[in-house]
């Protein structure tokens, strides 16, 4: 089996398991208290950047899902028919085409990307590289986010540092980050409150979350903005 079989097998059994669960619902404080400060730092690390409007911006995202993050951009200013996503699972682009039926959506796993080069401005991964286990197809998946990106344009990385209660993924330290996108300029943030200590600690108080936020110490992922040189 490759590892790609296995990340399909995978993403299925994830939507079994999940089912009915609002882990993943703005409903879920410990959730929305991550989706908000997500969504506060990465435009913090964009306006660093220079980088002030969404509009006119071409974008896509590698490991769309059902379109929840690309969704995130559209309420922040993007505009929808400049919207682009790729994913492994058909029935998950069938969900994001219901919630974003002017954006295009394509079913490819993001090594040889159905674009031309120079085509985008940004190239968003959100948690797509830590569900890959194999080095060869990460190398070629960020080496195809370079060929579409625009010489002025940016890459967007959200993903985990260390997920050790999950088998199925693999954790990506910086130096590793550094190694897929050799040549680039890269500014590191380690944000998001680990999941398992936010949903314990949210729930009774959201400000406790901010402070052990603010350590960082206890944060589970890097945003990351990725310019070529």
């Amino acid at each position: 089996m490759t590892d790609l079989d296995r990340m399909r097998n995978e993403y299925s059994a994830r939507a079994r398991r999940f089912a009915g669960k609002d882990l993943y619902s703005v409903f879920n404080t410990s959730y929305l208290f991550a989706l908000q400060n997500r969504q506060r730092d990465l435009l913090r690390a964009l306006r660093k950047t220079g980088f002030q409007s969404f509009c006119g911006q071409r974008i896509l995202e590698i490991g769309c899902g059902g379109g929840g993050v690309l969704l995130e951009y559209l309420s922040i200013g993007a505009e929808p028919e400049r919207l682009f996503g790729v994913d492994l699972l058909p029935d998950r682009l069938f969900e994001a085409h219901n919630k974003l039926p002017l954006s295009c959506l394509s079913c490819t796993d993001g090594q040889d990307l159905p674009f031309p080069a120079k085509t985008f401005d940004l190239v968003l991964q959100y948690t797509a590289f830590s569900s890959v286990l194999d080095d060869q197809i990460k190398r070629r998946m960020a080496s195809d986010m370079l060929r579409v990106l625009k010489p002025d344009g940016l890459i967007v990385w959200y993903d985990f540092w260390l997920n050790p209660t999950n088998l199925q993924t693999r954790g990506i330290q910086p130096k590793e980050i550094r190694r897929l996108f050799g040549g680039c300029d890269i500014h590191f943030h380690k944000i998001t409150l680990a999941p398992p200590i936010a949903r314990r600690i949210v729930p009774i108080s959201w400000g406790i979350g901010l402070f052990l936020e603010s350590l960082k110490i206890f944060n589970s992922h890097f945003l990351a903005i990725i310019r070529p040189r």
